[in-house]
């Protein structure tokens, strides 16, 4: 079976990565999984400047979800590049850097920075994170921002640009479509969703942040049902994720239209579920005689 994944000009070798935010920088699990499995390992996200993210608590659990409010703490695309990308670069999987910012000039600085850094694959920009004031969500809930920003960066790198959508809006499609018409190579659907935790004996946010996040099997039934939607507007590949803990929940996300997929919150659950969701997926295919990831679009109209 073919399961290579065409994005831009380059391939992952499968279409099962691990998503940005929930991996580290890929040594936190040197001991844990085998990286020859992993398709694409999207990094934390980077900016210009180190950041220590939001006040504590930033993190607590819900019903079949996690709720975060990290708030994009990294260490800054110098010490990135210095002390994060030579462990990277060895891996034998794609490495994709989360590239954030709180202005255009500062995606752009990141992008440039990093373009000539041996390992890196390509750019996931984060035009979705909703646990910070500037950036993030409010550049991905507007099309014509998006479409700008997308278009800055392209003239910047050769390297596969994918830019990650936020579903806290009111049309998803409308934000992918700016994302190619700006020269985005494919994009990633979804970032969290906003949502909130309250403390009754307190009387108060559980997050420090009051608002957080929501990722994990509770969101899954939105991922798919974006990644449908999305994958129907453009004509670009789509990165389906959210809520994926086993093949079939990926497979949902390859048949609603998406050319791969990433996993998240699971990782903290097993970090072995990228390796049994690959081999979930070649089980599948192989049963169904199925010889191309792609094939699994014709399914479902």
């Amino acid at each position: 079976m073919d399961l290579s994944v065409s994005i831009g000009t380059k391939k992952l070798c499968n279409p099962v990565g691990v998503a940005s935010g929930t991996f580290g920088y890929g040594g936190e699990y040197e001991h844990l999984v085998d990286f020859s499995s992993i398709g694409a390992l999207y990094t934390k996200a980077v900016t210009l400047a180190p950041r220590a993210g939001n006040d504590i608590p930033r993190i607590v659990e819900t019903p079949s979800g996690l709720l975060n409010s990290i708030g994009l703490a990294n260490v800054g695309v110098e010490r990135f590049v210095s002390e994060k990308m030579p462990y990277l670069r060895g891996l034998p999987c794609a490495v994709v850097v989360n590239v954030a910012g709180s202005d255009a000039a500062e995606y752009a600085r990141v992008v440039e920075t990093l373009d000539g850094c041996e390992g890196v694959w390509g750019y996931e920009i984060n035009v979705s994170c909703p646990n910070v004031k500037h950036g993030g969500m409010a550049f991905g809930t507007d099309p014509v921002q998006v479409e700008r920003l997308a278009a800055d960066l392209r003239k910047r790198t050769r390297n596969p640009l994918i830019v990650k959508l936020t579903p806290n809006v009111t049309d998803i499609r409308a934000v992918a479509r700016a994302a190619q018409e700006g020269g985005a190579d494919a994009v990633s659907c979804i970032n969290t969703l906003v949502g909130m935790a309250i403390d009754t004996a307190a009387k108060k946010p559980v997050l420090a942040s009051a608002t957080g996040g929501l990722s994990g099997p509770a969101i899954r039934p939105v991922g798919v049902a974006a990644t449908w939607a999305v994958s129907r507007a453009v004509s670009i590949p789509v990165i389906g994720m959210g809520g994926i803990s086993c093949a079939n929940d990926a497979l949902q996300y390859l048949l609603a239209g998406a050319s791969a997929v990433q996993i998240g919150t699971a990782n903290f659950v097993d970090p072995s579920t990228v390796s049994r969701v690959l081999s979930g997926i070649r089980e599948y295919c192989d049963a169904e005689k199925i010889s191309r990831i792609s094939d699994l679009h014709r399914f479902i109209p």
